[in-house]
C-alpha cells in the first residue's frame, strides 16, 4: 500500500466521495487536508479523558508550527505535507478547532463556534495553497456550513446536536460557487446539509445524496 492508499483507508465516507471531485493536480493536497483533519478526528473520538486528546493534539500543533525539516520521518501525513512550501503552518488553526471541542460536556456554542473557525481558518489556508486564495472568504463559508453540520452529526447529546443544528442554520447564508480546485469542499457542504435536514442519523448513501454530491462537484453548489 503506497502513502495516498494508506492516507484514503483514513479518510470517512463523506471525505472519500468529496475527495472524488478534486481536480487531478489539486487531489493529493486535499488528501493531506483530509487526512489531517481525519487523524485529529481520532485523537478527540479515541482518547480516554479530555486531557489526553489536548496533548496529543498540542503535539500536532507544535508540528506544523514547526519548519518541516525538523519534522520525525515515517508519518505519511507529515510526509504529504511537507510539499506545502511551509503553507503546512496555518494548518494549525485546525488542531485548534478540534482542541476546542474536548472541553467539557455539555459543549457550549463558544467551543463550536471555535472549531468552525477552525476548521475555515484551515481551509483558507489550503485555498492558497491550491492557487484559489481570492476564494479565501467562499472557502471559509462553505467550511463554516460544512463544520456545523458535521458537528451537529457527531454529537451524542441531544442536547449538543440541537445546539449544533441551530449554529448551523443560524451562520448559513447564500451558499457560494466553489472554483474547481475547491470542488470537495463544496460536496462535504452539500453531503452533511442534506443529512442535517434528515435529522444527522446515519450516512446517507442514498442515491438522492450521491446526486447531490455529484451537482455540487460538478456545478460548485
Amino acid at each position: 500500500m503506497d502513502t495516498s492508499e494508506m492516507l484514503l483507508s483514513t479518510l470517512p465516507t463523506f471525505e472519500r466521495l468529496a475527495l472524488a471531485y478534486a481536480p487531478g493536480t489539486k487531489r493529493e493536497a486535499w488528501l493531506a487536508f483530509l487526512a489531517l483533519d481525519a487523524r485529529l478526528a481520532s485523537l478527540v473520538r479515541s482518547a480516554s479523558e479530555p486531557m489526553l486528546a489536548q496533548l496529543r493534539i498540542a503535539w500536532w500543533r507544535e508540528a506544523l508550527e514547526a519548519d518541516g525539516s525538523r519534522w520525525p520521518q515515517g508519518d505519511p501525513i507529515l510526509g504529504a505535507l511537507a510539499t506545502w512550501n511551509g503553507r503546512h503552518n496555518g494548518l494549525a488553526a485546525l488542531a485548534d478547532g478540534w482542541e476546542a471541542i474536548t472541553a467539557p460536556a455539555p459543549l457550549e456554542a463558544t467551543a463550536m463556534a471555535r472549531f468552525a473557525k477552525g476548521r475555515a481558518d484551515a481551509i483558507a489556508v489550503l485555498a492558497q495553497h491550491l492557487g484559489v486564495g481570492d476564494h479565501a472568504e467562499a472557502a471559509r463559508q462553505l467550511a463554516t456550513d460544512w463544520t456545523l453540520a458535521d458537528l451537529a452529526m457527531r454529537m451524542s447529546r441531544e442536547d449538543e446536536r440541537s445546539l449544533a443544528r441551530a449554529l448551523a442554520q443560524g451562520s448559513a447564508s447564500r451558499t457560494p460557487r466553489a472554483p474547481r480546485a475547491l470542488r470537495p469542499l463544496a460536496v462535504l457542504r452539500a453531503l452533511t446539509w442534506r443529512q442535517l435536514g434528515r435529522g444527522g442519523a446515519g450516512t446517507d448513501n442514498s442515491p438522492m445524496a450521491l446526486l447531490g454530491a455529484m451537482r455540487a462537484g460538478l456545478l460548485g453548489r
